[in-house]
């Protein structure tokens, strides 16, 4: 059975952020619009496109090796792996599959989670929710996004917006007064329409029309969805807090889906916290989807803002509509000190072996795949 009183804690954390750099001017060059207007609006000065060969899979395995690096951890140990993402490499297999593998976690169960920017917070509470049943002992949770490959880069309106990144985190069970407090989840399918990729599911198929008409590229009503972000944000963070049994003067940080600065400026009004209490750095990288919470979380811990013993909400909004909150209370202790160094190599070998070994299956099975096609044309004959 398990204990009343288990919950997750954050025990290793990793970000990755692609090299290429695209800043407004970039952008102003080729789009009815200058770097004054889309700072005056957004708050966002640059963002980060992965470069040919980079997809969301090798994003969230880079954030994923970090975090398992952070916690000193064996990939081998992981019970599970959820990854949040609007943007897998393929339909199908899933994402976490594909990070499964490359990790080398042997006995972990893997699936991705669609629900848009909330998707990171989201799959924590999975996360939480799974090591609370006593089920699961560690899990690895994701939130990963390639923006740059759903943009419609001729709309000024969204192509300014986003930009692409993955960021990590390792959950741990534990029954100490630390961890995940608390969270929350909530959900109105009567706004799909507002943030949407119209086609390439099974509702609206591909076709020469759609690709003419861009409709595989994301479309947004952007003063609606601003409407409902300065409500949701503020509201799901108080009602998070209350379940936590925390007041907003207990939190020391809260870390919102990176969207748009006036959006967090907005809702640090409605609660009546100083800005400074928010960690954002959507001026740095735009909106990355599902990565934008952690990779500002492992941002702030990593600049020693984050500090033992501070209270955090986590805290997302976006497509489906969707909304989601997490109370989080830092560890009292810093959960890794030094690594073992026969650890760090066992991990390195095991990041390799999962290559060798994936590339082996790959050209076994093509093989046979060949020589069922040869079989099948002489039995023919």
């Amino acid at each position: 059975m398990p204990s009343a009183s288990l919950r997750a804690e954050i025990v290793g954390w990793g970000k990755c952020l692609p090299d290429r750099v695209v800043t407004n001017v970039e952008l102003a060059a080729t789009l009815d619009t200058s770097d004054e207007w889309i700072r005056e609006r957004t708050g966002i000065c640059e963002r980060r496109i992965v470069a040919e060969g980079e997809a969301t899979t090798s994003m969230a395995v880079t954030a994923a090796r970090q975090a398992l690096e952070r916690a000193d951890a064996d990939p081998r140990s992981l019970d599970l792996i959820i990854v949040a993402t609007s943007t897998p490499d393929h339909l199908m297999p899933a994402t976490a599959s594909q990070v499964q593998n490359a990790l080398g976690a042997a006995h972990a169960g893997a699936f991705d989670l669609n629900a848009g920017c909330s998707g990171f917070v989201y799959a924590l509470t999975m996360g939480q929710t799974a090591i609370a049943s006593g089920a699961f002992r560690t899990v690895l949770v994701i939130g990963a996004d390639t923006m740059s490959a759903v943009v419609n880069w001729d709309d000024r309106t969204t192509a300014v917006l986003f930009g692409d990144g993955a960021g990590a985190v390792l959950l741990r069970a534990t029954e100490n007064d630390y961890g995940i407090l608390s969270t929350l989840l909530g959900s109105d399918g009567a706004g799909d329409e507002l943030l949407m990729i119209p086609a390439g599911g099974s509702a609206l198929r591909a076709s020469q029309q759609t690709l003419d008409d861009h409709l595989h590229g994301l479309q947004m009503n952007g003063r609606q969805v601003y409407r409902f972000a300065t409500r949701i944000l503020p509201d799901a963070t108080q009602s998070v807090l209350l379940a936590a049994g925390l007041s907003l003067d207990a939190v020391d940080w809260v870390i919102p889906h990176q969207a748009n600065t006036r959006i967090i400026e907005a809702a640090a009004e409605r609660l009546k916290l100083p800005i400074d209490r928010f960690v954002v750095n959507v001026d740095a990288y735009g909106n990355t989807s599902a990565a934008s919470v952690p990779i500002a979380l492992c941002e702030a811990v990593e600049d020693g803002r984050i500090q033992p013993g501070q209270n955090l909400v986590l805290v997302g909004f976006g497509a489906g509509l969707t909304w989601a909150a997490a109370a989080v209370r830092w560890a009292t202790e810093k959960p890794a000190g030094r690594r073992a160094s026969w650890r760090q190599a066992s991990r390195w070998a095991l990041y390799r072996w999962a290559a060798f070994r994936t590339r082996l299956m790959r050209g076994v099975n093509r093989l046979m795949a060949r020589v069922g096609r040869l079989w099948n044309v002489t039995i023919n004959d």
